[in-house]
């Protein structure tokens, strides 16, 4: 976090915020070597966001991860820090390499640093989609690239100086760090998936197919996620995105792994509303939090 945070008192701990683009929920004293994060879980949509869109607000909510945060909101119970993004991916996706952009979009030439040819950009999923995950194209008109420019510098950068923050303080106390990175997937493969049309099971856990993280992690998340009784795959349809290939580097001493969450596990995914199960679901999660945290930082270096 660049700037002093502000901070405020919740049940769990302090909320520290640096800006609109996150905020922490932070234990009264970190315990374990782990991080929680939630990018995809912001609700902050921008009246001029809105303004640029075609869709109606329903619509537009539809790549975003919704309640995923409440959902591991017991992580600073056991000792880790949780961070959520406030703004919503439809706007600015942190999922992604910063400058995955699809010039298609853009009114003026982008930069030779953008990355244009990325699978992201062709499935219309870029830094700035051009398309929620249902399909239905964003905007009214062609934006210009300076707006991407402002979404990236102003939310989408802070975001992850915070994520690498955490990270490194957890190092530094602790020797290691655990990211876990917390996301929800529609119950099934949308157009643009790699599984369109097929219904999905409960969990899907994406390692990077072992890069990313001790594959002892990902059994052991395997493992507690089964015991409550779901049906959990390793890696597809997703083997982990931005944040996993990016931060995970066990051989430095930090693991990241993508939960990816089935929505109709907990949600009416066209109204947006909880379903009466939710509670259930957080409890199972807060068993897995409980797993997660209780590992020693030996044990992956083992």
């Amino acid at each position: 976090m660049d700037a002093q945070p502000l901070t405020d008192a919740t049940a769990d701990g302090p909320v520290a915020s640096a800006n609109r683009a996150y905020d922490i929920l932070l234990p009264v004293d970190q315990t374990a070597p782990v991080v929680f994060a939630s990018p995809h879980s912001g609700i902050d949509y921008l009246p001029e966001f809105r303004a640029q869109s075609k869709l109606d607000p329903l619509t537009l909510r539809k790549s975003e991860d919704s309640f995923v945060d409440e959902l591991f909101a017991a992580a600073p119970r056991h000792g880790a820090p949780l961070i959520r993004a406030l703004f919503p991916r439809a706007y600015v996706d942190p999922n992604r390499e910063p400058f995955e952009l699809d010039p298609a979009m853009f009114s003026d030439p982008l930069p030779d640093y953008v990355n244009a040819a990325s699978p992201r950009v062709a499935a219309g999923l870029g830094t700035v989609a051009k398309l929620v995950c249902s399909g239905a194209e964003i905007y009214q008109d062609k934006l210009r690239f300076d707006d991407a420019l402002r979404r990236i510098e102003t939310y989408y950068r802070p975001y992850h100086a915070a994520v690498q923050q955490l990270i490194d303080a957890t190092v530094d106390r602790f020797g290691s760090c655990i990211l876990i990175d917390c996301h929800s997937m529609p119950s099934i493969g949308g157009p643009m998936d790699a599984d369109p049309g097929r219904r999905r099971v409960d969990f899907v856990l994406g390692d990077c197919h072992g890069v990313s993280c001790d594959r002892r992690l990902t059994d052991l998340a395997r493992e507690t996620l089964a015991r409550s009784g779901y049906v959990v795959k390793r890696n597809l349809p997703y083997a982990g995105g931005f944040t996993t290939r990016h931060y995970g580097k066990p051989a430095k001493g930090v693991h990241a792994l993508q939960i990816e969450i089935n929505r109709a596990l907990y949600m009416d995914e066209d109204s947006f509303e909880r379903r009466p199960y939710f509670g259930r679901l957080a409890d199972h999660l807060t068993e897995l939090v409980s797993v997660v945290t209780a590992i020693r930082p030996e044990a992956l270096a083992a």
